[in-house]
């Protein structure tokens, strides 16, 4: 999978993205992550890439154009034209299964937007879907692109040691995962669960579904009318 992600602020994503697990996808070429300063598409002495919006109203709108030869640019170097994402607030909401299907795509390309928005003119005629990570509002959309390509990447073949990874964890089969320990098997007066020392793989694998229920009716009572687990 490839990454392309249209940004002012590249230097924040090396030090996220750079280390770990999303860091060793990419030393090993799984991913390819590249960031775009969209100041570099810009025509005045001053890199300028917003404006005053038409009509009046607060703070300041990225223009189209810059947007525009920034994702013209990244087509022509990947010789394909990415699914176009921006991260915004009036996006729909991020959930695991959409990023299931999103894991399928080998290109991919994410706005991060600034100011008070974009020019309603990209939306119209170059994206193909805009995402929010929550119903709140941000400075930028690093962060949100961040959280995007993290949830991507650790998806792909090679990135994660086994597809048990993820496919065990909260969300992915609609329920949130069920409590995990570790040594010792008995920590300040606290033991773990005899089931899962017994080695009885059936027998944990049953308690692992009626707990994944239990924290799930507890936590996030709203998931159980549409989990596949119940």
């Amino acid at each position: 999978m490839r990454i392309d992600i249209i940004t002012l602020f590249p230097d924040m994503f090396a030090p996220v993205l750079g280390d770990s697990i999303i860091g060793r996808a990419q030393k090993s070429g799984a991913v390819e992550i590249h960031t775009h300063q969209l100041r570099d598409f810009a025509f005045d002495k001053h890199r300028r890439v917003d404006d005053t919006p038409y009509g009046g109203g607060m703070g300041m709108l990225m223009k189209a154009e810059p947007i525009a030869l920034c994702f013209e640019a990244i087509c022509a170097e990947t010789g394909t034209r990415p699914h176009f994402i921006y991260m915004s607030p009036q996006g729909k909401t991020l959930h695991q299964q959409r990023l299931r299907e999103l894991a399928d795509i080998d290109n991919a390309c994410i706005l991060c937007g600034h100011y008070e928005g974009v020019d309603q003119r990209v939306l119209d005629s170059l994206i193909d879907e805009e995402i929010s990570i929550g119903d709140y509002v941000l400075t930028g959309g690093e962060l949100p692109a961040m959280v995007l390509t993290d949830a991507l990447c650790r998806m792909v073949p090679g990135v994660l040691t086994n597809n048990e990874c993820f496919t065990e964890e909260s969300h992915w089969g609609g329920l949130l995962e069920y409590p995990q320990y570790t040594k010792p098997a008995e920590w300040r007066g606290m033991a773990v669960p005899e089931v899962l020392l017994s080695g009885h793989h059936q027998n944990i694998e049953k308690w692992r579904r009626e707990k994944a229920r239990e924290v799930t009716a507890q936590k996030r009572p709203d998931l159980l009318k549409s989990s596949k687990l119940l």
